[in-house]
């Protein structure tokens, strides 16, 4: 190695410069390439590089570097003379490269070039954490000395503090636009809600929905039809989140579109469930009921495909049914067997509730589910109520028993009632 000197006044200003600007907000790319060129300034480097580290993957993965032509570099952590010092956390100072036994020739081949000295320093945040490595290239005048080494020591120092600040930055700014888009997501979901349920004579109808997440799985629909009939829909797509939103909303069109067609309950369920098994991966499906509401016939008929429990109020005699689902969730079987089961039979005062999951399995701090029986304590209790009204006490019931316990599921609820005479 060359004699060791110190600092230069030249070399001392140019790193307080370059420290300045490191202390205010910028963009992490334009970051990298300041200090990659300062690097090679004061240390007479050919080329820099600022590899970042990647603790997920155990990588050192490099955007910005001189003459760095490919869109990304990226190798395991442990791999060639920066993988040496990021391992050791200490500065690697080689003056023939190709002597090294740790030398990665690969990249020099994918660059096209050849390397004949290296400096490596670690770059170390405040907590003693790896953020990256800084490395040189082919010193001008010979091998990197001593002095080099303490410059791009001082250098290293503040560029890694600098480095995490960026990196928590960019971050939360990229946290920040997913909220976002999530919240525009959110709203166009809660668009398609209705508004307000249909005017049916002799019948109060209510829908209520509120997912565990920016966006849900759950989604409600009642369409009026001809003669006073109401087309009802309750969807649950497995999980919450963006994916299952996205597969109700897909099925709630599919399913207005068929009727605007004049399709039957049975086409419904048949052109949706068809095209979801080709649209949905393997591991996904939707449990859904769609019924229609003859307000003329005082009946519900109705395909539960998956969808369970259903709950039918007797009003007479302060008891209830509780059904089963009738046939396989949609997406699962083509050409899916179906039986319509019997239609649900609406006397003066009865009252049908749909409800996801989301209600009857939230837990209390001790995991007892909220369950079936309490829901329909709530029905009867508060049955003769306005069915708004009777949302709200079923969700009250809810959040009072979780106790603070977080929502765990999409709660969606749909209650139709026949008015007393």
């Amino acid at each position: 190695m060359t004699e060791d000197r110190g600092f230069s006044e030249d070399i001392l200003w140019r790193i307080l410069d370059v420290t300045r600007q490191l202390s205010t907000p910028i963009e992490l790319d334009d970051m990298l390439a300041e200090v990659v060129d300062v690097a090679r300034e004061v240390m007479a480097a050919e080329r820099g590089t600022v590899f970042l580290y990647d603790d997920g993957r155990h990588e050192l993965f490099a955007r910005v570097g001189t003459s760095l032509d490919v869109e990304e570099i990226r190798f395991s952590a442990d791999d060639g003379i920066a993988g040496i010092c990021a391992r050791t956390l200490k500065i690697v100072n080689v003056a023939d490269a190709y002597s090294h036994d740790g030398f990665n020739r690969r990249i020099d081949s994918m660059m096209g070039y050849t390397t004949r000295c290296i400096l490596s320093v670690p770059l170390v945040g405040l907590h003693g954490d790896l953020v990256g490595v800084l490395q040189l290239i082919n010193k001008k005048d010979g091998a990197f000395n001593r002095q080099d080494e303490r410059v791009a020591e001082v250098l290293g120092s503040q560029c890694a503090v600098a480095l995490q600040r960026a990196r928590l930055l960019e971050e939360y700014v990229a946290k920040q636009k997913i909220e976002h888009d999530l919240s525009i997501a959110r709203e166009i979901q809660r668009e398609l809600l209705p508004a307000r349920m249909p005017v049916v004579g002799g019948y109060d109808l209510a829908g209520w929905n509120l997912p565990a997440d920016h966006t849900g799985g759950d989604i409600f629909d009642a369409i009026g039809l001809e003669g006073d009939a109401v087309l009802i829909i309750l969807a649950d797509a497995c999980g919450h989140g963006i994916g299952p939103a996205l597969s109700v909303t897909q099925f709630r069109a599919m399913i207005r579109m068929a009727s605007r067609l004049g399709s039957d309950l049975f086409d419904l369920h048949s052109h949706a469930n068809n095209q979801l098994v080709e649209d949905l991966s393997s591991e996904r499906f939707i449990t859904a009921f769609i019924g229609l509401l003859d307000s003329r016939e005082n009946l519900i008929r109705y395909h539960a495909c998956g969808q369970a429990p259903l709950l039918h109020y007797r009003a007479a005699t302060g008891r209830a049914d509780v059904l089963t689902a009738s046939s396989l969730p949609f997406g699962i079987l083509p050409d899916m067997p179906l039986e319509e089961p019997g239609p649900i039979i609406m006397e003066p005062g009865d009252i049908f509730a749909l409800i996801s999951d989301g209600i009857f399995e939230q837990a209390d701090r001790n995991g007892d589910q909220f369950g079936v029986e309490r829901t329909l304590e709530v029905i009867n209790g508060h049955g003769d109520r306005s069915m708004d009204d009777l949302v709200k006490e079923i969700h009250g019931a809810v959040v009072s028993h979780a106790g603070g316990t977080l929502q765990d599921d999409d709660m969606t609820i749909v209650l139709v009632k026949r008015e007393a005479l």
